[in-house]
Parts: C-alpha cells; sequence; structure tokens
C-alpha cells in the first residue's frame, strides 16, 4: 500500500511533464536582429501598452506611456493586482500586447526573443540558483574567466565567503540553493547579472524576503555597481524607492503618477504621497 501511495504521488510528476510537452510553442515572429551594440545606451519607451493575459478577461494594462531615459533608476510601486509585473512582462515578450516598446528606439516586438531577453537582466522575488557548481550557475554558458567570476564575486563582497567553501568556486549548489541563506542567494544573483553587463536592469521585489538592514545594503551595492545601467525596481517597501530618480504608481493597470520622489511627496493628496505618510505614522 505505501508503493502505491508513492506511485501514485510520483505519477502527478508524469502527468505535469505531459502537460507541458503539449503546450504551444512559444511565437517567435521577430525578424531585424540588429547590431551587438544595441541596448547600450539603455533608453526605455512605452507608447500605448495595453494588455491582457486572454481574450476573455478584463485588461491589467490600459494605455500607459512612460519614458525612461538612460541610466535612470526607476521605483515601481502599487498595491497588489495594479499592474506592476505585468508591465515588466511586456518588456520581455511573455505576453501579447498592444502598443510598442522602444529599446534604443528600436521596437521590441520585431527583434528575436533571445536576443531580447538576453539584452535584459532581472533579478526575481525569489533568487534562483540551480543544482550544480557554483560556477556554472554564476557563469553557465562558460563566457566568463575566472578572474572575472571572482570580481564579480568582490563586488558584492563575497569573495571571502566563496573562497572558504571546501571547492570554492566547484562547490556544489543544493537544490534550491539551500545551503546558503536568502541574501546570499540574492548577492549570487546580483553577482551572475554583474557578469552579464545589459544596460537594463529589473529587480521585481528582490529584497523583499529580506530584513530592512539587508535591503539598505544591497540597494547601496546597486546603485554604486550598476549606476551606468537603466534599472527598474517593484518594490514592496516604499524605503526601498525613495531614493530612485523617479517613481512610477500604478494603480488598476494604469499610471496614475510618475515623477520624482520629492515632487510626488508635494502633491499631499497623492496615492504616493498618502502611502508614505501612512508608513510615517507606524
Amino acid at each position: 500500500m505505501k508503493t502505491w501511495s508513492e506511485l501514485s504521488a510520483n505519477l502527478t510528476s508524469v502527468e505535469r511533464v505531459l502537460e507541458y510537452t503539449e503546450l504551444p510553442q512559444e511565437l517567435d515572429d521577430g525578424t531585424f536582429v540588429p547590431p551587438p551594440s544595441w541596448s547600450q545606451v539603455g533608453q526605455i519607451e512605452f507608447k500605448s501598452i495595453s494588455m491582457r493575459y486572454s481574450p476573455d478577461k478584463p485588461l491589467v494594462l490600459k494605455n500607459i506611456e512612460i519614458k525612461i531615459h538612460p541610466r535612470e533608476k526607476i521605483g515601481i510601486v502599487g498595491r497588489t493586482g495594479a499592474g506592476k509585473s505585468s508591465l515588466v512582462s511586456t518588456l520581455f515578450r511573455l505576453t501579447h500586447f498592444e502598443g510598442q516598446i522602444l529599446m534604443d528606439n528600436v521596437d521590441t516586438k520585431i527583434v528575436p526573443l533571445n536576443v531580447l531577453r538576453s539584452k535584459i537582466t532581472i533579478i526575481p522575488q525569489d533568487p534562483i540558483l540551480f543544482v550544480g557548481p557554483l560556477r556554472k550557475n554564476l557563469d553557465p554558458f562558460d563566457e566568463f574567466s575566472d578572474s572575472q567570476v571572482w570580481s564579480a564575486l568582490e563586488a558584492f563582497n563575497l569573495k571571502a565567503l566563496v573562497a572558504n567553501l571546501p571547492q570554492s568556486l566547484q562547490t556544489l549548489v543544493d537544490e534550491g540553493g539551500s545551503n546558503f541563506s536568502v541574501g546570499q542567494k540574492q548577492l549570487l544573483c546580483l553577482s551572475r547579472a554583474m557578469l552579464k553587463k545589459t544596460k537594463i536592469f529589473v529587480l521585481d521585489e528582490a529584497t523583499a524576503n529580506v530584513d530592512l538592514q539587508a535591503d539598505e545594503a544591497i540597494q547601496a551595492t546597486i546603485r554604486e555597481k550598476f549606476k551606468d545601467c537603466t534599472i527598474l525596481v517593484i518594490a514592496h517597501r516604499l524605503e526601498t524607492v525613495m531614493d530612485s530618480d523617479k517613481v512610477l504608481v500604478m494603480d488598476d493597470g494604469r499610471v496614475v503618477e510618475f515623477g520624482k520622489p520629492e515632487e510626488l511627496l508635494i502633491n499631499q493628496d497623492g496615492i504616493f504621497s498618502q502611502a508614505v505618510q501612512r508608513r510615517v505614522e507606524e
């Protein structure tokens, strides 16, 4: 009976794998291959972006119009379901959308998916490490030398930690990166991002699972090490975005406020100003 129960449970995994094999392949109709220098400026322009996840569902993004200049740090805030992560998904073309997104004046819809996504780095809320050598996690395609990998680790104060591991860079990462803390995993993902050296960098509530002190340390490192990048920060904490060049406030799939934090705070009736006031009172 025990064996039968285990078999029944494991067959669920087989069912899921078979389901994935039957999913339609992602549409990739991009035919324009830009030069290697494309996206080295880091300008992004959202033009009349509207999106829904299926034809029978309501719009989750409604006529988004914003322009992000090179090397700007943009904090994106809003309540759950406001459309923050949906906006980022359009940048990666994870879902069909109406309108245009221009990266360095090139329409992202005409660029092949593998090229487009290779030009953007994202750190999600749950840092992802794969089972295997640590070095393979940092440099999956063996594009960089050991000295470059060590430099990236040193930038985030991880060099001593990795050097003291039994097998150094060849230390095996357990499933889910369980042999590292959440903060260490985030810093390892940032080291991996630094190696890629893309000009557009997205943090999707990347510091939501660490305490405020660790969050502040990570944000300070990002400001220093990615100062030449355009950074989009979807934030759980208001403190995370207060030093941004601009703050984008979303509500019900719309842009309701967009400007410098100090300018938004002046408007006492604004969503951002009221949220900060509530935070201060707490």
